[in-house]
């Protein structure tokens, strides 16, 4: 087998066209932006445009900016959400595919990024390895590891007034690899898709890809145009939703208005109708699972296949919908390039893998696309004064602050809606209270509830990626900001609008003498070039 916010802004950073590694690390920033991929980059979008007073830097452990979609390039590889709100909402989407592939996206990122200034603000090859919160000072002080290009690693520090991990919750280092029995005696290849090689070759090869999620339902269509033939191995179904591949109402919108306008409305649109459906399946489930069986029948055109294989034991959306575009998926299966096995993996054997029916499926490349690793934030292990924060003991404010950490902010997204959706949410409520502590001469800032919060998981999914790792985040509560709601449009009317004198509790800049020398002292070893 082989594997293959300080009280006075700190200056203009050094500009970083190049990507290097190497520009200078600033010694402060008001605020620093831990991940330069979609979130990372539209939070800095966020920053200079309603606090364009506070400097900010972007470190990325990678040695490019796109975060996920840069770092996954398997065949296929495509958003499972509409582009229209899965874009920026201040930068129009202007490809026509709904359902966009992973370098288009990745395209876009860096053209934001480009367009905005942001790339001159962000540190490659830069990953956090501590985050200490000073009470005595007011700021934290992260430290990093830097990665030259004759691969030295060196330790540096840098010190902030507000931290903002957007490295989201997905460990890019490595990902679900269950241990199959008899994996060293297969004669294939075995690929993981989050590390897919290059140079592999299966043109004209039998292909069985291992999962049913959304890696999987993109992987078996694209293999299967020069694949021999390949299968996809399921434990177990999972809900399928066949979406058109171009939207033509917007198409029609776009043609009769402005792009800004355009967007504004298309996203208006996809935005209620996602909700709407979201809403249909959990109030009315078995409705949804027969609307949900009848589709799918609609186009692989067998009945008894689509009961086998494409209905679930469990609701729609108790895990995340598979979209498929112009029903990809079940046309490849319909031309017989493609098949799919609903049962166990018993063991590997040297020319395949033999199922728990005594089955044996012949294969040349095996692509265990069994799901991803949850990492809390990118990894960061917050401490505040030396202590190690427990994560699992804190609760989320407003989805994006935590109890017991001040000045600290992460980037969630929905699991039942575009991330985006809340991750410009999440970085508008962070302008907000920064622009708050200023007005007010706080120092810090930490959301404290008024009485006790009953737990509940963060995210609020049975899958099995959700399951294996939700347990070392944070928690939400059971009201109020304390909810990780899963509704944009309840967000969006409140999320803004909310009091933050109520919930956060904070220290007055006086009250920490040492903040405002610190901050002074760093601002003119700035300006002198030091």
């Amino acid at each position: 087998m082989t594997r293959s916010p300080s009280s006075q802004p700190t200056g203009e950073l050094p500009e970083n066209p190049s990507g290097s590694a190497h520009p200078e690390l600033p010694a402060h920033v008001d605020v620093l932006i831990v991940g330069a991929g979609l979130s990372g980059v539209g939070a800095a979008y966020r920053l200079r445009t309603e606090c364009p007073d506070l400097s900010y830097a972007i470190v990325e452990a990678r040695p490019s900016m796109g975060g996920t979609w840069d770092l996954f390039r398997y065949p296929g590889i495509r958003s499972d959400s509409d582009m229209f709100t899965f874009s920026y909402p201040f930068k129009p989407w202007q490809d026509g595919k709904a359902l966009a592939d992973g370098p288009s996206i990745l395209r876009y990122i860096k053209e934001t990024a480009a367009e905005f200034g942001i790339d001159r603000h962000i540190r490659y090859r830069t990953r956090v390895v501590g985050a200490d919160w000073s009470t005595a000072r007011a700021r934290w002080t992260v430290t990093v590891e830097r990665t030259g290009a004759d691969g030295a690693v060196t330790r540096h520090t840098v010190t902030c007034g507000f931290l903002y991990s957007c490295a989201g919750y997905y460990d890019y280092d490595q990902g679900h690899a269950p241990e199959f029995p008899g994996a060293e005696s297969f004669t294939g290849t075995v690929v993981h898709p989050q590390f897919w090689p290059e140079d592999l070759d299966y043109a004209g090869k039998r292909v069985v890809v291992i999962g049913s999620g959304a890696t999987a339902v993109t992987l078996v269509p694209t293999m299967a145009e020069t694949a021999a033939h390949v299968t996809m191995l399921q434990r177990t179904p999972t809900w399928i939703a066949p979406v058109p591949g171009r939207d033509k109402v917007a198409d029609k919108i776009r043609a009769a208005l402005p792009p800004e306008t355009a967007h504004k409305v298309i996203r208006g649109k996809n935005i209620l109708i996602n909700m709407g459906f979201y809403q249909f399946c959990r109030r009315r489930p078995e409705a949804a699972r027969k609307f949900l069986t009848g589709l799918s029948t609609r186009f692989l055109k067998d009945p008894e296949a689509v009961k086998e294989h494409f209905t679930p034991p469990y609701n729609p959306w108790d895990q995340r919908l598979c979209a498929i575009p112009d029903a990809d998926l079940f046309r490849t299966i319909r031309k017989g390039r493609a098949s799919v096995v609903t049962d166990h993996i018993d063991t590997f054997v040297p020319e395949g893998i033999r199922l728990k029916s005594g089955r044996v499926l012949e294969a040349d490349v095996v692509v265990t696309a069994t799901g991803l690793k949850l990492l809390a934030f990118g990894g960061i292990g917050p401490s505040v004064d030396g202590v190690p924060v427990k994560l699992s003991e804190q609760f989320v404010w407003r989805g994006a602050m935590l109890t017991g950490v001040p000045n600290f902010a992460v980037c969630i997204g929905y699991t039942n809606a575009s991330w985006t959706l809340r991750a410009d949410l999440s970085s508008r409520l962070v302008c907000k209270v920064l622009g708050h502590m200023r007005r007010r001469d706080y120092a810090a800032v930490v959301p404290r509830p008024d009485r006790a919060l009953a737990q509940r998981p963060l995210l609020d999914l049975a899958s099995g990626y959700v399951q294996r790792s939700i347990d070392a985040f944070p928690r939400q509560g059971d009201r109020g900001p304390w909810r990780v709601r899963q509704n944009y449009l309840l967000d969006a009317a409140t999320t803004l609008r909310t009091n933050l004198d109520r919930t956060l509790k904070p220290t007055p800049r006086s009250a920490v003498p040492e903040a405002g020398r610190s901050a002074a002292g760093d601002h003119a070893l700035l300006k002198a070039g030091r």
